[in-house]
């Protein structure tokens, strides 16, 4: 704001400047005086490319500062909800906010220099211009903010249209990554076409809408020229009047036209401040939502630490109990909410020891109590980065004891082969073995798996049980599945 400041006012002082080296240089044949009324001018446009300069560099650091700040903010909240946030919003909505919304909220944030800098000209222009010449300074100073006012009624239907926009462009983002995730389904079934056609009559909403709301931006484009040109014509029209009856002179009607046609940038700078305004309300409406969701289970006010070591479990809902150190087998036809349960992804009174996990500090729970769902994602980059948890178990051992090393063995670059988004270039039971090993490396005090090998042979999945029971000797592992290779290998098996 102070950059633009002291970019705006020399640009204001500059049409005066010429105007009185009009009247005392050339007008007075004066050169010592026209060239001390140049000097003056040449300074005021060094200040002014100086200050040009800073002005752009804060605009442009604010704007990327504050784009950032609401990506960082929004995901470290979409992280902090955790497994309730899939089912409160859709996913297209967080994308499109890292997509779109962070630059529309950026764009405010860069025009506040200048826009700052706009008023402090115009406060300034209009005092030198009412002690000179006052009727010429009170069209300006009346007829300028009356030309700003212009646009006020035309911001209401621009954010109305802005957010239908919004919400289009939301859906077609939401619509567009369930496609990418099941892409490969589409093509088997022979999808392609019939989604293609159904994206498509989406993407046509959205340019709709988005023309809508350029329809009412392009109204905005043309009142900000149109009515500060009339302002500039009348102060112009008046001005030339004065000047022939000698109320005022050559130099100043000079002055008072360079003024007028000046506060045509501080317009456009309020014109295109409430556009990025109305953009940036839309945008922040969407932030805030995700901002306001909780998780839906948090610590208490004072958290109970977790018994040492490798604990046991025990669900009240179905009367089971997971002895510490022990590797026990349920064979249910509900895993997915029983799991979510041990875990505390769910509030359900589970114990720990003899501390409900409900008493217990979230994070704590979060880093010793692990539910891994064979329905997890891989995230893309170096297979090492991606599988390997950096705990006590090496990545290799963890391949070893999902039986993956084949895999890895198969790659070009073995574990720093890059892997595609959610694994895509793996078969479905390379995937699931990834996603396992993936879970053993992070060594957790409590490991809950959900179907683990319900997509390997049963040569494979003998191989892993036999592994993952060695491995796992001495900490408490929970298994759902209904697979008789894995209540071999069991200590205790239940049936829910």
């Amino acid at each position: 704001m102070f950059w633009g400041s002291l970019w705006m006012v020399p640009l204001a002082l500059v049409p005066l400047a010429i105007g009185e080296a009009i009247d005392e240089g050339i007008a007075a044949r004066d050169t010592g005086t026209l060239l001390t009324w140049c000097g003056l001018i040449l300074a005021l446009g060094l200040v002014l490319a100086i200050s040009d300069l800073k002005t752009n560099r804060a605009g442009d650091r604010a704007w990327l500062d504050s784009a950032s700040l609401v990506q960082r903010v929004v995901v470290r909240h979409a992280t902090h909800v955790g497994a309730a946030l899939p089912k409160k919003i859709k996913t297209g909505e967080i994308v499109a906010i890292g997509s779109s919304d962070i630059y529309s909220i950026g764009g405010l944030m860069g025009v506040f220099s200048r826009l700052a800098g706009g008023l402090v000209a115009f406060i300034v222009v209009a005092v030198i211009l009412l002690s000179s010449t006052p009727i010429l300074g009170l069209i300006v100073l009346v007829g300028v903010p009356l030309a700003t006012l212009g646009f006020v009624p035309l911001l209401k239907p621009l954010r109305a249209r802005t957010e239908k926009h919004r919400d289009e462009v939301g859906a077609a983002t939401s619509m567009a990554a369930d496609i990418v995730s099941g892409l490969r389904i589409l093509r088997g079934i022979g999808g392609e076409r019939k989604f293609t056609e159904r994206f498509g009559q989406t993407s046509q909403r959205v340019r709709k809408a988005g023309v809508e709301a350029a329809k009412i931006d392009s109204w905005l484009s043309g009142i900000e020229v149109f009515l500060p040109g009339l302002v500039t014509v009348l102060v112009l029209w008046l001005g030339a009047r004065l000047a022939l009856d000698g109320t005022i002179t050559v130099g100043e009607l000079i002055a008072f036209y360079g003024v007028s046609a000046f506060l045509v940038i501080p317009m456009g700078t309020a014109t295109e401040a409430a556009h990025h305004y109305s953009e940036a309300i839309v945008a922040a409406k969407r932030a805030c939502a995700i901002l306001a969701m909780e998780p839906s289970v948090t610590s208490p006010e004072k958290p109970k630490p977790l018994p040492q070591g490798s604990f046991g479990l025990h669900d009240e809902k179905s009367g089971l109990t997971f002895p510490a150190g022990q590797l026990t087998v349920v064979n249910t036809t509900e895993p997915v909410a029983f799991a979510d349960r041990l875990g505390r992804y769910t509030d359900a009174e589970v114990l720990a020891g003899d501390i409900p996990l409900r008493e217990a500090d979230i994070e704590e729970i979060r880093d010793r109590v692990l539910v891994a769902h064979n329905q997890d994602v891989l995230f893309s980059g170096k297979l090492a980065d991606e599988v390997d948890m950096g705990k006590t178990v090496d990545l290799r051992t963890a391949l070893w004891a999902a039986d993956a090393m084949d895999v890895v063995d198969g790659l070009e670059h073995g574990t720093d082969e890059y892997l595609a988004e959610r694994g895509r270039t793996l078969s479905g039971g390379q995937r699931q073995r990834m996603l396992l090993a993936r879970a053993l490396s992070f060594d957790a005090d409590v490991l809950v798996l959900d179907e683990p090998t319900s997509a390997v042979d049963a040569h494979t999945e003998a191989r892993i049980a036999q592994r993952v029971a060695e491995l796992r000797q001495g900490r408490t592992t929970v298994v759902f599945s209904q697979s008789p290779l894995w209540t071999g290998v069991a200590d205790r098996v239940y049936t829910a």
